[in-house]
């Protein structure tokens, strides 16, 4: 078979759906042609502007507008502004002849099969045989779309499912027709890994297919829950939400931003084609929800849902929520459980799951109730909608957001556990569960060396789960692969004399225990090692430096200490630069502050391409004070260039601190200067980001890797550039724009990246630049008004402004 490879996409229908998806393609680097309909008639805008139909704008306008819609939306469908200029707009009567030079086709118009039919009708028109063709239907089974179609047509065919929003939700589906190709299966799933960056489940011809199936009973088995229950809407919320890994939405807000009708849609779905889903009961719509489908009463879309945003008295805006008895709007209640006090402590969430069962409170009958139920569909879905347990937990775990999945869930419990509180509940496993444990497995996951297995129900026994071979793991290797722990870190060795260095502090934040954990990782990689890779696969990279730990020094006023502190955080980021052996980090998720710092003191960085990365100490009073104010003093300096105003690229990268900007993708971190063209690099699949980041770090390694030569050859601009600078904070000041405080904060920033009061441009190490910000970081934290923003961010977890 020949070399497939994607670098033209025709993407048909520009919904919110068709837009976002096209929008993730660009991305990615590939060129998509995006068309729709042409208009019917003329708007008033237009009709006074003199145009006709037949105008090229008019005749775009649909695709024009809802692809303008879609980037501007929020959060951004792009990775960077500048990859819409990958989306080539058109419509369906002037462009259709285009697709004949495409790569891969894909259908996403309105849910209706005779329009999906009377359009596959036309591009096979104009399609090149051999040309791959998808349909991104959320429903509608494959096998009727490709009904008539040519041979070569189904053989090419098959649904290609994402879920909303394409960027964001790592699902995406592969429903095979009756006709096609197992090559095509098999390309489409490598491709979804690779290179969207998803995960790629291939599901069965069944209605709502994986994702939707288990998702949609998950929320209409809650809705009648919380009516037999007498559950409000806060408290469900605070039940499905983080405490068991899932998202701060839960359930009722989520319900909001995707709207109630698209639920509904789906559900009907189910509940028509499914007639013999044992289940079947539970897709029925509670009087609740008929009553807010007739009221309008849809979610973000309509303005109201679950929740209502409405102006207080004072006008302040307030959340409101919806009683479920009276169907009226109320004031929103605190939720509060003793079961859920108890798992607070438990940092890891799989460790709760057995915990919360055992609740002797409302909260525990619930999780009783909740998994008993989830746990008995799951296991008669098998092989319904697919034949591998494994596909319904990835299913669950990149469309909808959970961290584990149902049978991971059952595996924390215990599957025995788990089939005693279903036995209470009255619901039933399907007889394949009981089988595998007569065979002697006691779980449906079982890792070894390094690799996961699941149970393999045809096998009956524990197989290993396929394409892993390209991740690397750490929850797999962690025990293991063990070289040095401490309560902050966990060094692995990941082979090839490549060590990682893994965070297990507080969403990795950066004390004491984790930068002596640093230094001796370093220590171990230079004696024994090749190379030093600092990555970890939680939610965050790392929030930043421990400011629980600066405040309470600072309180002390034990100066010294917190001199120390700081000196030993500068040294450690030194010490991941001039260390004689590669040093490679991997950031994704949230990257700020010291996390940040850290990942700008790498040799190399191997970035997701959902990083959020930015120095934002000056949200809590502070500068960078871990290298970060040297280092962009130092990277402003390195890109002056002959002729520049070298004052001007001194002041974007002042600004880049001054204004804590965070980079929304990894793609604006190099426009920020926190990434580097040429050196770092971006990885769009986050479970190849170790893996990819240790191929480097061995690279580097091999080719011969020389210890850096300290710089001392910075040239700072002295008063120049420092005049400047408090010009400017002068008339932000006076103009309202920033506090008295603000401006305080900035002239020492300024100080520092000016390289102090210097009567000429002098070339400086970057020790002397350190010094300066370690001054200007101790000084700051002496401040009433900065213990106060570091007091407000620990208790609000959100910056103060005084």
């Amino acid at each position: 078979m020949s070399k497939r490879t994607i670098n033209k996409i025709a993407i048909i229908g520009s919904g919110i759906m068709g837009s976002g998806i096209a929008c993730h393609f660009a991305n990615i680097g590939v060129e998509v042609l995006l068309l729709d309909i042409v208009p019917r008639e003329l708007t008033d805008a237009e009709k006074a502007k003199g145009l006709t139909l037949e105008d090229k704008v008019v005749r775009n306008r649909l695709v024009n507008d809802a692809l303008a819609t879609s980037i501007k939306s929020k959060p951004a469908p792009l990775y960077h502004k500048d990859f819409a200029d990958r989306i080539t707009t058109g419509n369906l009567e002037d462009d259709i002849a285009k697709v004949a030079d495409v790569d891969w086709i894909m259908e996403v118009v309105v849910e209706r099969l005779d329009i999906k039919q009377q359009v596959f009708e036309k591009l096979e028109k104009h399609r090149t045989p051999g040309t791959l063709i998808t349909s991104n239907t959320s429903g509608i089974p494959i096998k009727f779309m490709s009904e008539g179609r040519s041979e070569d047509f189904q053989k090419h065919f098959c649904g290609t499912h994402f879920f909303n929003p394409a960027r964001y939700l790592k699902l995406f589906e592969i429903i095979p027709g009756p006709k096609t190709d197992t090559t095509v299966l098999e390309f489409l799933n490598n491709y979804g890994e690779k290179f969207l960056g998803k995960t790629s489940v291939v599901a069965k011809d069944t209605p709502a297919f994986i994702g939707n199936r288990i998702g949609i009973f998950s929320i209409m088995s809650l809705f009648h829950t919380v009516k037999e229950m007498g559950l409000t809407i806060e408290e469900v919320d605070k039940l499905t939400g983080p405490v068991i890994g899932r998202p701060k939405s839960a359930t009722f807000r989520t319900v909001d931003v995707v709207g109630l009708d698209t639920l509904v849609h789906v559900a009907n779905g189910i509940a028509e084609n499914c007639p013999d889903d044992e289940r079947h009961e539970l897709f029925k719509l509670p009087g609740f929800i008929n009553t807010m489908m007739d009221n309008k009463w849809l979610g973000s879309k309509t303005g109201q849902g679950f929740y209502k945003k409405v102006k207080g008295d004072d006008g302040r805006s307030k959340i409101l929520s919806l009683d479920l008895d009276s169907l009226e709007y109320r004031d929103g209640k605190k939720a509060k459980f003793a079961t859920l006090e108890l798992t607070k402590s438990i940092d890891n969430v799989a460790d709760r799951f057995k915990v919360l069962v055992k609740g002797k409170d409302k909260a525990g009958d619930f999780y009783r109730k909740s998994f008993a139920s989830l746990f008995g569909y799951v296991t008669h879905r098998i092989p319904e909608i697919s034949d591998d347990l494994y596909k319904i937990d990835d299913a669950m775990k990149a469309g909808f957001g959970w961290e584990h999945g149902p049978f991971q869930i059952w595996d924390a419990i215990g599957v025995e556990a788990g089939l005693e509180i279903m036995k209470n509940e009255s619901i039933e496993a399907a007889s394949w569960v009981q089988e595998m444990i007569n065979a002697g497995n006691t779980s449906f996951y079982t890792v070894k060396d390094g690799a996961t297995y699941y149970y393999d129900i045809s096998k009956k026994s524990q197989e290993k789960i396929p394409g892993q071979d390209a991740f690397i793991i750490l929850d797999n290797i962690r025990k293991s692969k063990e070289v040095f722990k401490n309560s902050g870190v966990v060094v692995e060795d990941l082979g090839d004399g490549i060590l990682n260095v893994e965070f297990q502090s507080k969403m990795n934040t950066i004390g004491g225990d984790v930068l002596a954990g640093l230094n001796k990782a370093i220590d171990l990689a230079e004696k024994d090692f090749a190379g030093l890779v600092v990555g970890n696969q939680a939610t965050n990279f790392s929030v930043g430096a421990n400011i629980g730990m600066i405040f309470m020094m600072a309180v002390e006023q034990e100066y010294d200490e917190l001199n120390m502190a700081i000196k030993y955080f500068q040294d450690t980021m030194m010490r991941m630069r001039y260390s004689s052996i590669p040093t490679i980090a991997a950031p994704h998720g949230m990257a700020l502050g010291g996390g940040c710092e850290l990942s700008m003191h790498a040799d190399k960085v191997v970035a997701a391409a959902e990083t959020y990365i930015g120095l934002v100490e000056f949200g809590v009073g502070v500068i960078p004070g871990g290298g970060g104010s040297k280092e962009m003093a130092l990277r402003a300096q390195d890109t002056f260039k002959k002729g520049d105003v070298e004052l001007n690229t001194l002041q974007e990268y002042f600004l880049t601190i001054g204004m804590a900007k965070v980079a929304t993708s990894a793609y604006e971190a190099f426009d920020l200067g926190i990434l580097q063209k040429g050196k770092d690099i971006v990885v769009v699949n986050k479970d190849r980001q170790i893996a990819t980041a240790k191929a480097y770090a061995k690279l580097l390694a091999d080719q011969g890797y020389t210890k850096p030569v300290k710089r001392k050859d910075i040239k700072v601009l002295g008063k120049q550039a420092l005049g400047m600078f408090l010009v400017g904070t002068d008339s932000m000041e006076a103009s309202n724009y920033i506090s008295e405080h603000d401006k305080k904060i900035a002239n020492k920033l300024a100080y520092v990246m000016a390289g102090g009061d210097l009567s000429e441009p002098t070339e400086v190490s970057e020790q002397y630049l350190l010094d300066l910000e370690r001054e200007a970081f101790l000084s700051l934290s002496t401040e009433k008004k900065t213990l106060e923003r570091i007091q407000h961010m620990l208790k609000k977890g959100k910056p103060l402004r005084n």
